[in-house]
Formats: C-alpha cells, sequence, structure tokens
C-alpha cells in the first residue's frame, strides 16, 4: 500500500476560491481504481494550511491518479492561486494495525 501524508499550504484567502476544484478532484480521486482513502482537511490552527491523506492500493493506481484527467483539471484550475507551499511524503506500507 502506498500511503501520502503531508501538508499544503495556501496564500491568505485561497481556499475560499480553491474550495469547490478542491472538492471535485476530492470526488473524482476517491471513486478511482485503487484508491482508499482520500481527504483535504483544515488546520484548525492555520485556516491557510491543509492537511492532505492518501491511501493507494498500490504505485500503480498512484500513477494512474496523477496521470487523471481530473486530476490535469485540478491542476489547471490551481494555478490561477501560484504555487503553494507543500510538504508532502510518500510511504510504502502496510494496511497497520488497528488501535
Amino acid at each position: 500500500m502506498i500511503q501520502i501524508n503531508g501538508t499544503i499550504t495556501l496564500d491568505e484567502g485561497v481556499l475560499e476560491h480553491a474550495r469547490d476544484a478542491i472538492i471535485e478532484m476530492v470526488e473524482a480521486s476517491r471513486a478511482e481504481d485503487g484508491c482508499i482513502d482520500y481527504t483535504f482537511a483544515q488546520d484548525l490552527s492555520d485556516p491557510n494550511v491543509l492537511v492532505l491523506y492518501e491511501r493507494w492500493r498500490d504505485q500503480e493506481a498512484l500513477q494512474a491518479h496523477s496521470q487523471s484527467a481530473h486530476m490535469a483539471k485540478f491542476q489547471e484550475a490551481m494555478q490561477q492561486f501560484g504555487q503553494p507551499s507543500r510538504n508532502i511524503r510518500m510511504y510504502a506500507t502496510d494496511e497497520g494495525t488497528e488501535l
């Protein structure tokens, strides 16, 4: 399994304009073959920071996601807001242990 964790810091006010594009992309990503989880959340202590959490069945599913039409549309939509600061890491992992 592939897990992606990280943060994306947007400029002040960008989220209110980008929210619909983000929601559309998340919904399309969740419907992809191989997507286990796909979530953006807003940091409660800094509303300009989005927390990203993804889990994919395998590298092939993640690769297909990165080349999907909805990701290209999302990236094009987000270009109007400049280049956000990103701190995102990818991990190869197992299913973990339930706590």
